[in-house]
Parts: C-alpha cells; sequence; structure tokens
C-alpha cells in the first residue's frame, strides 16, 4: 500500500504493555533485533500489532505472553502517540499488572530486563513522548 496516497485516517496500530513491578519498582522491557518496521529499535515495551479478530486488549495479553512469558492483567490506557521515524504507526500505550508466569525471552525478543522507571530512557533508540516518560515517573 502506497501510504503517501491518504492525507489522513490510516494508521498501523500498536499495542504496548507498561508493565510495572511495585515490588521491585521496575519497568519490564524486551530487546529486538533487525525490527523490519523501524530499523532504529532496539529496547522496547512488550506489545506488537493486533489482528483485526480480537479485541486490543486480548491481542496484547497474547503478544506480552509470547514476548515474555508472563500473564497480565490490562489497568487502563495510558497514553497513545504516533512517532516522527514512521508517522502511519500508532501506539497505544496500557498499564499492565502481571498476575502470573514464568519471564523469559520469546518470540521477537533477543532479552528481557526489568528496569528502573527513570533508567527506561537509556535503553530506547527511538523516540518516547514526554507523557510516557511523565508517566513512568509516577509509579512508585
Amino acid at each position: 500500500m502506497e501510504w503517501s496516497q491518504f492525507d489522513k485516517g490510516i494508521f498501523l496500530v500498536n499495542v504496548l504493555g507498561i508493565m510495572y513491578n511495585p515490588k521491585t519498582k521496575k519497568i519490564l522491557i524486551g530487546k529486538r533485533e533487525n525490527d523490519p518496521y523501524i530499523k532504529e529499535l532496539s529496547w522496547c515495551f512488550p506489545g506488537g500489532r493486533p489482528g483485526y479478530e480480537k479485541d486490543l486488549e486480548l491481542y496484547l495479553k497474547h503478544e506480552i505472553k509470547v514476548k515474555t512469558g508472563l500473564d497480565v492483567n490490562i489497568k487502563k490506557v495510558i497514553f497513545a502517540k504516533t512517532y516522527p521515524e514512521k508517522r502511519e504507526f500508532l501506539s497505544i500505550y496500557y498499564y499492565c499488572e502481571v498476575i502470573g508466569g514464568k519471564g523469559k525471552a520469546g518470540e521477537d525478543f533477543k532479552e528481557i530486563k526489568w528496569v528502573k522507571p527513570n533508567d527506561v530512557r537509556k535503553y530506547f533508540t527511538t523516540s518516547l513522548h514526554q507523557k510516557v516518560l511523565d508517566y513512568l515517573k509516577t509509579l512508585k
């Protein structure tokens, strides 16, 4: 599809989970390599592009399980944004609570890591919106 033919209204939706562990006060991120859509992408929040047959939240739960081995409850939408690197990408960030599973890298992730919310920016090589960074600062 030639995206330049559309001047508005066509986006590739991406759902992402911000998983916070209140006991350790850390956020889960995953390391990707050779992303086919954003070459600069390295560390990111778990998630992916949803299919049409499931609700966004059900798809996100599935993707988190496949990529991290963890089961989650999705608590709320935090923020939605497009990216300067790829304007046609629309990401919806959800706050998620871990309820079970065994943490391990899977599918597109080469590694997963729990990091302090203030350290997330050190890992990301793509843009992180200030609203996401501000939200991370509220997690205590």
